[in-house]
């Protein structure tokens, strides 16, 4: 049976798909089949919107605050289908906040300009930053972008914040990132006027 819904704390968060264009050192993906004692999140196929709907309405959002668009693959890849549930959530359960976790290219997965879309639909957008600069995100991110990804992800961090009201950009500290890289990435963060977060390592 496949997880298209799991818990982790006050949230539930969505499964979509296992498709990513990246293939980072740090990534959970290669450490086992699931996170936070979820079941595991490889998917036999990609759930349609209807499934994706049916598996969050089983839970009782009485008790959860957070659906959140992170499963063990890239969202976005998945743009449309992702909008049409944050909808759905919004219509259904208008006091539920909506987060997508995202490595921020969406423009090059989908072809467009994407930032727009989250309108009002998007609470929170967690953009994935990782390095203060193109070279270490190449080597560490591994983008089969290549070197057009890490300028797409900063400039769709920097038009996402006129339309969504959170938009926060992560590191994962140490060993990944330094601190003294964290706090290059903290200025970036500054100057896109976006928050920075660090996040802890899990081996």
């Amino acid at each position: 049976m496949m997880t298209i819904s799991y818990q982790v704390k006050s949230g539930v968060y969505v499964n979509l798909t296992n498709r990513c264009p990246c293939a980072c050192t740090f990534c959970l993906r290669s450490n086992g089949p699931g996170v936070y004692g979820s079941d595991p999140l490889w998917l036999e196929r990609e759930p349609t919107v209807e499934e994706t709907i049916a598996s969050v309405e089983k839970w009782d959002w009485s008790k959860f605050r957070e659906l959140v668009f992170c499963g063990y693959g890239e969202p976005t890849e998945r743009l449309d289908d992702l909008l049409a549930v944050a909808r759905h959530m919004k219509g259904a359960h208008p006091d539920v906040r909506i987060r997508v976790n995202t490595n921020g290219l969406s423009d090059l997965v989908n072809g467009r300009p994407t930032a727009h879309l989250f309108k009002g639909l998007v609470d929170c957008l967690s953009i994935s930053l990782n390095t203060p600069e193109p070279k270490t995100y190449l080597e560490t991110c591994r983008p089969k972008f290549g070197e057009a990804a890490y300028p797409a992800m900063l400039k769709f961090a920097g038009e996402a914040k006129d339309f969504v009201p959170e938009v926060v950009m992560t590191v994962v500290d140490e060993p990944v990132t330094s601190k003294a890289d964290q706090e290059r990435c903290r200025v970036i963060c500054e100057r896109l006027g976006v928050r920075l977060r660090v996040r802890a390592y899990e081996s």
